[in-house]
């Protein structure tokens, strides 16, 4: 069990949306409920996630992006782990840079957050996946979907079941970004399941894990992913390991809220998780 003594941080670089499980309403609690101390420095603020929802608020902290990051610097802070999600703009992603800059030491996770099937997120232009290539350069590990990993690597996006060899294509083109470690989310080998496959720039060996696809789109599964993934990485398991604990995590997360239909533009109920998690991890 974890203690005082040797409780590791993780810094977590995501927005703030009030209600609806994603992004830091997610990952603050994953990563607190393994037995990790999780700081967190928000990018945004919303009323609600904009999956789902009208009529949401939203307020930009940028500007106190640099204010809270100055005052860390000033407390002398031991950082395990920086775990980087959805940025709003290229100017933040500048910010996250220099943050990493500022911990030598910790492991970088970046979550390349800004697409999915096959399309851009409508927030964002045309340039942005170069700004998050770059960010993705001297990373301890990635965590892009597919969609997002063509868009860096300018692979053309091909929507279905896919082959080990574009799958690996894919994989080694991310490496070429300058990552350490590449672990592709949202693979699918076979009709009827869906996992991760990830990579090493040392071995080039392509490692998969699927379970059986529950149909439906649910928002939120890739922060439960990300979260579970640095928990288990910081908490020091292999990326493949990571990879398969956070699939297990996230599909019985899904499980949870399948049948519960009235509450799935509120994220997926990974709370029934969490004790799951700390099993894995301990």
């Amino acid at each position: 069990m974890a203690t005082k003594e040797n409780l590791k941080r993780v810094i977590a670089i995501n927005d703030i949306s009030c209600v609806g499980r994603c992004s830091l309403t997610v990952a603050l609690p994953i990563i607190s409920a393994a037995g990790i101390e999780c700081s967190i420095l928000p990018t945004a603020i919303l009323s609600t996630h904009t999956g789902g929802f009208t009529g949401y608020t939203f307020k930009n902290l940028s500007d106190e992006m640099d204010k809270i990051v100055d005052h860390w610097k000033s407390l002398n802070l031991d950082v395990s782990t920086i775990y980087s999600g959805y940025l709003g703009s290229a100017d933040q992603v500048e910010k996250v840079k220099a943050i990493f800059e500022a911990f030598p030491n910790a492991a970088r996770v970046v979550d390349p957050v800004m697409a999915d099937n096959g399309k851009l997120y409508a927030a964002f232009d045309n340039e942005f996946p170069k700004h998050m290539a770059r960010l993705c350069e001297g990373a301890d590990v990635i965590l892009p979907n597919i969609t997002e990993a063509c868009l860096m690597t300018g692979i053309e996006y091909k929507e279905g079941v896919h082959t080990m060899e574009y799958i690996e294509k894919l994989l080694k083109a991310c490496l070429a970004l300058g990552a350490k470690n590449v672990c592709l989310t949202g693979v699918s080998l076979e009709q009827g399941k869906i996992g991760a496959a990830s990579i090493n720039e040392k071995q080039l060996e392509v490692n998969y894990y699927a379970l059986d696809l529950v149909d439906g789109y649910f928002h939120g599964t890739g922060d439960v992913f990300g979260s579970s993934f640095v928990s288990a990485y910081t908490l020091g398991k292999d990326v493949q390991t990571c990879a398969k604990i956070s699939c297990d995590i996230t599909v019985k997360a899904i499980k949870e809220t399948v049948n519960r239909p009235q509450e799935v533009k509120y994220g997926v109920n990974f709370e029934l998780t969490l004790t799951d998690l700390y099993k894995a991890l301990h």
